[in-house]
């Protein structure tokens, strides 16, 4: 067998080993479009019926399936949108339905129209396949019969043209086919010209005219090394080759040294298309590593240590960062494409699945505790008109030391429910407090106490240690404190009197201003009860607010620490932000042991027990 018929065998395995590598990978290649981006779903489910209507070719095949992709990026779109306003309106996002889409039905009406028009063309082009290999497979027989041929050289010579171009004429024959075929029909070809004795003028005029068109071949491949896509590069080499099998053969001499150049032009693009695809398969490994990673954050997540709502929303904050950037990341390896988004969105729907009947749960629980709220309300309401002032106030301060260790109820009723609960227990004790205030004589008595106490805070002996100021300062205080009412006229003068000689005291002794501040919040407790226009309720509010500022300062604190584990002293700038937010918690940790006193205080002037 001569080198070129050698040469040719290689190359028909190259282009059978090629073209099913571009099969395998050809929805990568993205035909030139319009800019499908700016289309609405309308206008793309029109461009899909025109190309429904056309004749299917590989061309109309791509533009349809990007038209799809694109149809249902915008349908992704709307229906995330919607059900954003959904749950921004107050809707539950597991209770979010769909809307039907007449125009996503219209699609897959023109998508099963358009996979039945392929089926039908691909069983046509299968059938027009297998005619062509009998139609091929007649020719090879005509060929070998003429070569054994007597006849008339010229009238077998023709013959011989006739059924080459019979051959260039016959196009496609199935795939498994083409290498046995084409070995075939060039062993006979060059057969015929190595066996037969033709005129020696004829054979070199057709020697020299399939030279010139294998030269031209040559050079058309040598080009394709200036395509810029390498996808159609090999497409137009994958046409030149079949253009240089239909092409018989060259001069012995020659047939080496032309082969040689058409085969090193064919390597050259041969291996761009190789290297194109493994960058492709190395950044899809890559996105797989990079979805796997995101799959295993989100199994990771430990459900039994969100117990809050604050928890579950910072979480639920993260798992949407994560769905974010999954969209960032491309394909996958195809064989895992499908398997690490089915993952990924397992992982996702355990998660909401978990926030969901934890949001249940808390909701029961607070409609039981509203439930519990309702009866003690009720409870105090038939208390608020009773005259027994002893036995309703023990009563009343049972009722709301049993409030206290009910959860929470749903935000919606929280400030109703409150308002109901205090307003009915101000009530009673402003009727209460309006039985007592006619008692003048034990007001003024107080009033002559509280001035000799005075005078005992200003007849500290200054020459006495700190730290016994200090405490007889304080017994003062608390004997001053625990004096009742006095006549309402008098009540500013006397502790004006009072706050004088303790600020003295004070500013000597070097007192710090955390304990000036719990003592002033005393003396106006007991201002606030010899006022007559507050009552005890008034004081259970002024314990509900110093709750709810002491639940604060613990949550700044722990920010604050959880932040501090994120510096680096080693950073720029770093251990100046440490200690920043080291004194703020230090801070914050005083103002959190002020108020943890001011309650006690609280407690102990409504009779709660430690």
């Amino acid at each position: 067998m001569d080198p070129e018929h050698a040469k040719n065998e290689n190359v028909v395995d190259e282009m059978n080993a090629n073209t099913t590598s571009n099969e395998e990978n050809k929805e990568l290649s993205t035909p030139s479009q319009i800019d499908l981006d700016k289309l609405s779903k309308d206008e793309i489910v029109e461009q899909v019926t025109e190309a429904v209507e056309k004749e299917i070719d590989e061309s109309v095949k791509n533009e349809v399936d990007a038209l799809k992709q694109a149809f249902y990026k915008l349908k992704r779109s709307e229906t995330e949108a919607a059900k954003k306003a959904f749950v921004e309106a107050g809707g539950a996002e597991d209770e979010f339905k769909t809307e039907e889409d007449a125009l996503e039905e219209k699609l897959k009406e023109l998508l099963a129209v358009f996979r039945e028009k392929k089926a039908v063309l691909t069983a046509e082009s299968d059938k027009i396949k297998e005619e062509n290999l009998v139609a091929k497979k007649a020719i090879i027989e005509k060929l070998r019969a003429l070569i054994d041929s007597n006849e008339d050289f010229y009238k077998v010579y023709n013959e011989f043209k006739k059924l080459q171009q019979q051959w260039k004429e016959i196009k496609q024959i199935p795939q498994a086919a083409v290498n046995d075929l084409w070995k075939d029909y060039q062993h006979y070809s060059e057969k015929f010209y190595d066996l037969l004795k033709i005129n020696n003028e004829m054979r070199d005029y057709d020697f020299k005219k399939n030279l010139e068109l294998k030269q031209g071949l040559c050079e058309a491949v040598e080009r394709l090394d200036e395509e810029k896509d390498v996808i159609s590069a090999f497409y137009q080499l994958q046409k030149l080759h079949q253009e240089w099998r239909e092409i018989g053969p060259v001069a012995h001499e020659l047939r080496e040294d032309i082969w040689a150049r058409f085969k090193k032009a064919s390597s050259v693009i041969n291996k761009k298309h190789q290297e194109h695809f493994d960058a492709l398969r190395v950044l899809e490994q890559r996105n797989l590593e990079e979805k796997t990673a995101l799959c295993e954050e989100i199994e990771a997540v430990d459900y039994s240590k969100l117990t809050s709502f604050k928890e579950w929303d910072e979480q639920n904050k993260r798992i949407l960062e994560l769905q974010d950037k999954w969209k960032t990341i491309g394909f996958a390896p195809k064989k895992n494409n499908v398997k690490i988004f089915e993952r990924f969105r397992a992982a996702c729907d355990i998660f909401f699945q978990n926030k969901s009947d934890f949001y249940k749960s808390v909701k029961e629980g607070m409609e039981v505790n509203l439930e519990k709220k309702k009866g003690l309300c009720e409870q105090a309401e038939a208390l608020k008109n009773s005259q027994d002032w002893k036995e309703a106030t023990d009563k009343l301060i049972t009722l709301q030391k049993e409030w206290k260790t009910i959860g929470p109820v749903s935000r919606k009723y929280s400030d109703a429910i409150w308002k109901r609960f205090i307003s009915t227990c101000d009530y009673f004790f402003e009727q209460k407090n309006a039985h007592f205030s006619s008692q003048k004589s034990e007001e003024t008595e107080n009033l002559k106490k509280k001035k000799d106490i005075i005078a005992k805070i200003e007849a500290i002996n200054e020459s006495l240690p700190v730290n016994e100021a200090i405490l007889q300062l304080r017994e003062y205080m608390s004997e001053f404190n625990a004096v009742g009412y006095v006549p309402f006229r008098d009540k500013d003068k006397i502790y004006k009197e009072y706050r004088t000689a303790v600020d003295q005291h004070f500013d000597r002794l070097k007192v710090d201003e955390s304990e000036r501040r719990l003592q002033s919040f005393r003396s106006n407790l007991s201002e606030m009860g010899a006022s007559g226009e507050k009552s005890r309720g008034r004081l259970l509010s002024e314990r509900e607010k110093l709750m709810r500022n002491y639940e604060r300062l613990k949550g700044d604190i722990q920010t604050y620490e959880n932040n501090i584990g994120f510096l680096s002293v080693s950073s720029k700038g770093g251990s100046g932000l440490l200690k920043e937010m080291q004194r703020k918690i230090e801070s914050l940790k005083e103002e959190l042991n002020l108020i943890e006193k001011k309650i006690e205080v609280i407690d102990q002037n409504l009779g709660f027990e430690n």
